[in-house]
C-alpha cells in the first residue's frame, strides 16, 4: 500500500509592527504575510524531531530540532539578496 504524504500549508500572520496595550491582538491589526508549509520526522532511535518550515516555493525557511528531553534549536534560513 502507497501513501502520499503532503506538507501541511498555514497561513502566516504578521502581528508584531502594531503597536498595542495590552496582551489582546485585534483582527484588523493582523496581516497575512504569506504560506508556510510544515513537515514533521522523527528519528525514533535518537528520540529527535525535526520540523522543517518551508515558504509556498518549497525552500526551506527554518529547521527546528526537538530533543526527547525537551531542548529546541532552530535554524532560520534567509534566503534575501543583498
Amino acid at each position: 500500500m502507497t501513501e502520499e504524504f503532503e506538507d501541511m500549508a498555514y497561513k502566516e500572520i504578521s502581528y508584531r509592527d502594531i503597536p498595542q496595550s495590552g496582551s489582546v491582538i485585534k483582527s484588523s491589526n493582523v496581516s497575512i504575510i504569506g504560506i508556510a508549509k510544515i513537515s514533521i520526522d522523527e528519528d525514533s532511535s535518537d528520540g529527535v524531531k525535526i520540523i522543517l518550515k518551508k515558504d509556498e516555493n518549497d525552500n526551506i525557511k527554518e529547521i527546528k530540532f526537538i530533543c526527547s528531553c525537551g531542548e529546541t534549536k532552530a535554524l532560520v534560513l534567509d534566503y534575501a539578496a543583498e
